[in-house]
């Protein structure tokens, strides 16, 4: 299928509260750093089907609806030598692509297209608005649409939250929770001052004890030097469903141990360090927020040589405490962990990283049977999906996407720190710790012993 080109656009007005200009955010400020370092704008996004008798004239009500209500979609950069700055306009105007696919097409691979086009292009931070639209259109009726915003302006709960006030169309003016704006004063605020020294102060408790290094140490690999590759793994999903009934834990904890026993397998390094993406949703008054709320914890992960289903519970504990502890400043976080491996005379490796982005509700009913699970297990997927030198990778990223009934696993990694057939023994790694363990309570981690931290 040949690539679709851009289509007409038509524009859309909007006008809305909370203008003005300030710093960003701790969680901006995570992302920007992000950003420049990995030389993307971070785009998020997805295309979707549409129901049926959507219109040109409804989808530019919804544009300007969104436009309108959110400040974080009115915001963009000033870049100002010391540091960025956002502000965030009264008004403006934005356009709304309209594309034809053609009748022979299928319209959803045409939304795919869109969509990638609009990943795969540039964003300017200071003049762009965070927020591309476009709907498709095929044989004269919409059949979906794509949207794509900057990173610096929602994160995947927040498109969540947009989706649920476009069905019910509440008033104008922001969703009952605190605006970029509002969130840099009551950061800057005491109180706020006194949650990130909290969070420092843990972090700091933390750096003086891990030990430096995540991984072994490695001859680069020829070729490119970063690669990304997915595994789509249905029974990983399964099994995590299996021990989460079997041990009271969430899904979410039984997902981060398989990561941890599998990363401490391959690399033979115990304690595992990783930094979790945190969800700060469940602070007080930001579970509505719609602007980008998530930060990094850190995590230590000393795995027992006993059973899976220990390392579970021992996995939630302490990531209890990384989530507790990540809403903080992260310009004096990056001071501090400068500072640290200075007096330690070491560089502190943190480089490891666990991002659960799903946003599936808890899974309903009796848990999975073996012979499901087991029968799961042929339809698992691993490929290679790039491979670059003109873009960084962090050394390890794990990303649990957002889809529905499987676990699909994206690692992206550092070759210079891991081999490929690490990276793979990684994520297989996770669905046969998650399998073995849901059909034997007994499997052991069959770990490395702790060093270093115990």
């Amino acid at each position: 299928m040949a690539e679709q080109p851009p289509g007409a656009s038509m524009p859309a007005r909007f006008a809305g509260g909370g203008a003005g200009a300030g710093e960003l955010t701790w969680s901006q400020r995570e992302l920007w750093d992000g950003m420049r370092l990995k030389r993307t704008w971070l785009p998020i996004g997805a295309a979707m089907r549409l129901p049926a008798g959507s219109t040109v004239e409804g989808a530019l009500a919804e544009l300007r609806f969104l436009m309108s209500r959110y400040p974080s979609l009115r915001t963009r950069l000033r870049l100002d030598p010391d540091r960025p700055r956002q502000v965030v306009a009264a008004a403006g105007e934005t356009r709304l692509e309209i594309v034809d696919a053609p009748d022979d097409a299928d319209p959803a691979a045409v939304a795919e297209q869109v969509r990638k086009r609009y990943f795969n292009g540039n964003h300017d931070v200071v003049t762009d608005w965070p927020l591309r639209m476009a709907v498709i259109r095929h044989r004269g009726a919409l059949t979906h649409r794509v949207w794509v915003f900057c990173h610096l302006a929602t994160d995947g709960t927040g498109i969540q939250l947009m989706l649920q006030d476009l069905g019910a169309r509440p008033g104008p003016d922001g969703n009952g929770a605190p605006a970029p704006l509002e969130q840099v004063r009551w950061q800057r605020s005491p109180a706020g001052q006194r949650r990130s020294e909290a969070g420092l102060r843990h972090w700091e408790a933390i750096l003086r004890r891990l030990p430096a290094r995540r991984f072994p140490p490695r001859p680069a690999t020829p070729g490119p030097r970063y690669r990304l590759a997915l595994l789509d793994s249905p029974a990983t999903l399964l099994a995590a469903r299996v021990i989460a009934a079997r041990t009271g834990v969430e899904v979410a904890s039984v997902l981060l141990a398989a990561y941890a026993v599998a990363l401490a397998r391959v690399t033979g390094i115990n304690p595992v360090v990783v930094q979790p993406t945190v969800s700060n949703r469940f602070r007080p008054g930001l579970a509505r927020t719609v602007s980008p709320i998530i930060q990094f914890g850190l995590c230590v992960l000393a795995l027992p040589a006993g059973t899976v289903d220990e390392a579970v519970g021992y996995t939630r504990h302490r990531a209890i405490a990384a989530y507790k502890y990540a809403y903080h400043d992260p310009v004096r976080r990056a001071e501090l962990v400068a500072r640290v491996g200075r007096e330690r005379a070491e560089e502190l490796d943190l480089s490891c990283y666990f991002n659960d982005s799903r946003l599936q509700p808890a899974l309903a009913g009796p848990p999975p049977t073996s012979a499901q699970l087991r029968a799961a297990l042929p339809a698992s997927r691993f490929q290679w999906l790039q491979q670059q030198d003109h873009r960084p990778f962090d050394r390890l990223f794990v990303t649990l996407e957002n889809v529905p009934d499987s676990a699909e696993i994206e690692v992206a990694a550092d070759l210079h720190h891991l081999a490929p057939g690490d990276l793979e023994g990684c994520v297989r790694g996770m669905e046969e710790v998650a399998v073995a363990a849901a059909l034997d309570p007994a499997t052991r981690t069959q770990v490395p012993a702790a060093r270093g931290w115990l």
